[in-house]
């Protein structure tokens, strides 16, 4: 993408920090220790996404994929909780201390936090994901031009799909948005949390939470059905009952969203299917083919300025697509979309590929993160 040259901005002012709480109970933190907020707003300011704490360690923080240890003493049990109180009600933390696993979310005035705490050998811990409040969009991603077509799309389903930390929640909110602005439909999400907070526009958004606004998410999404959607985002394709719910939805006009993780457009549908009886396949490639839209599986990579980039394996349900997917023949759909650029597909392979050429990675970096490394080391050396 070509991006107008502007003239230099003058640097700005840092921004001022919030304002922090004092040490918030008797039995509160270690003298060196710093509040979670002054934790999590450090973690913004430097750009990092995940603050990891835990009893017995150090904290550390995610910069662009990497771990970084942060100055700070080891974390004692007393200081841990009052970390949890400054974020959990005291019967979330009773839930906690039960359960042994905590899923939720909270907000700053800088940035949405979801929470998961859970237990382990050396004690209690906690993972802080940094969510952005202000949703960027697909133009700001780079995202390909072909996600606003497969956006555009009426009914049937979407998958976006990656490992945890791929970017999906951000890509699906871009896609969200886009809709939000572009289409007067009405969206339900169910999420387990909520991340991206999404304001109305032309859309009407309503966004459900697991835990807050429904006690179940097949219940959620089975209800879903009756409350007049157009666009039903679910947070993710767990089991045959969400799979089975999510496809009756798109085969009754809705578009359904939904996330799983696998790394590859093919290895999605192998996933799928794998959720069903050797009797049941049949059956189930049939309501695929006809209700997918396009599965995007998305990666991401570090690249040579220090900053991330998004890379695509895109497989858009072409009537051939179709085709190969009733006849269960997964190879032909890979080849197909190595050959399908006019349609908007493309492999991970390629799309590193164009990211080395556009010299944003390095060839090792390709190399390492390529599915098929042999067919990348070749089209590297320009034999493909």
């Amino acid at each position: 993408m070509i991006q107008a040259q502007n003239p230099p901005m003058p640097p700005l002012p840092p921004p001022p920090l919030p304002q922090l709480d004092s040490n918030p109970s008797p039995r509160g933190r270690a003298p060196g220790q710093p509040s979670l907020q002054e934790l999590i707003h450090h973690a913004f300011e430097e750009g990092y996404s995940d603050v990891h704490i835990g009893i017995g360690e150090r904290p550390r923080m995610r910069d662009r994929g990497e771990m970084l240890p942060l100055d700070y003493p080891e974390t004692d049990p007393n200081t841990f909780m009052s970390w949890l109180r400054e974020i959990l009600k005291e019967e979330e933390i009773q839930r906690f201390k039960r359960e042994l696993e905590f899923d939720g979310a909270t907000q700053y005035d800088f940035a949405r936090v979801r929470i998961n705490v859970f237990d382990s050998l050396r004690g209690h811990a906690m993972v802080l994901r940094l969510i952005p409040l202000k949703i960027l969009t697909m133009e700001q991603l780079r995202l390909p031009m072909i996600f606003k077509e497969i956006s555009d799309s009426h009914k049937g389903l979407i998958l976006v799909t990656g490992p945890t930390g791929s970017g999906k929640s951000t890509t699906m909110a871009a896609m969200v948005d886009y809709i939000n602005k572009e289409h007067p439909k009405h969206i339900i999400t169910i999420e387990d949390p909520v991340e991206f907070v999404h304001q109305s526009r032309r859309s009407l958004i309503k966004q459900r939470e697991v835990g807050m606004h429904t006690l179940r998410f097949d219940n959620a999404l089975k209800a879903a059905l009756r409350e007049d959607p157009d666009i039903i985002l679910v947070g993710e394709m767990r089991d045959k009952e969400t799979v089975n719910t999510a496809l009756k939805a798109a085969q009754t006009g809705h578009l359904v969203m939904g996330t799983l993780h696998t790394n590859s457009a093919v290895k999605t549908l192998e996933r799928i299917l794998s959720l069903y009886s050797a009797e049941e396949r049949e059956a189930m490639r049939v309501a695929m083919a006809e209700s997918l839209v396009a599965i995007i599986a998305q990666g991401l990579c570090r690249t040579t300025d220090g900053k991330r980039a998004a890379y695509h394996d895109v497989m858009i349900n072409t009537e051939t697509v179709k085709d190969y997917i009733i006849r269960g023949q997964n190879d032909e759909i890979l080849e197909l979309m190595k050959n399908g650029e006019f349609d908007g597909m493309i492999t991970s392979n390629q799309a590193l590929f164009n990211l080395y050429q556009e010299g944003r990675i390095t060839e090792e970096t390709a190399l390492e993160l390529s599915p098929t490394p042999n067919e990348m080391a070749m089209m590297l050396r320009g034999r493909i």
